[in-house]
């Protein structure tokens, strides 16, 4: 879900690969999680697992995966755990993914009332029904036009503006 709301990533996919290698005379295979294509073109393999539970030998699955990606030019990473709060929030705005959110005629008075940070339930009001508004904030957040922080709750006083680079 991560890897879906970053901006950056244009595709991914799970478990895209195997790597095979010989270690201490004995072959060794892993299956990274993750394969994320980037905007840009570069590549970016994620391995999950809570960084307290890497046992040596994922260790060094882990190790020879970042090899592997350094050699062909892509990036590589090991995620840990995802702070509760932040997993939560993007799991609510996942839901609102969908562009049928996007009701055109929100959109507009919505970034006028994000110019600065402003709290979510002001801003909605002032633009209609939250009912009707409300989830077309929620698209804005998931697509990256609107921001937030989003260690902290997306309740109706969390503050929300438009993303840098985006033009009015």
């Amino acid at each position: 879900m991560l890897l879906d709301f970053d901006q950056q990533v244009t595709g991914f996919a799970s478990q895209p690969l195997w790597l095979f290698w010989q270690e201490s005379g004995k072959r060794r295979s892993h299956a990274p999680d993750w394969f994320a294509r980037r905007a840009d073109g570069s590549g970016l393999v994620v391995d999950c697992r809570p960084l307290d539970r890497i046992k040596p030998r994922d260790g060094e699955a882990f190790a020879a995966t970042e090899r592997a990606c350094r050699e062909i030019g892509w990036s590589y990473q090991v995620a840990g755990v995802v702070e509760p709060v932040v997993l939560a929030n993007i799991r609510w705005l996942a839901g609102y993914r969908h562009p049928r959110h996007a009701v055109s005629r929100f959109v507009e008075p919505l970034l006028g009332m994000f110019v600065r940070p402003t709290p979510i339930r002001w801003a909605v009001e002032r633009v209609g029904d939250p009912i009707a508004v409300l989830p077309v904030v929620f698209h804005l957040l998931w697509s990256g036009v609107l921001v937030a922080d989003l260690s902290v709750v997306l309740g109706e006083a969390a503050l929300v503006s438009v993303a840098e680079g985006v033009g009015r």
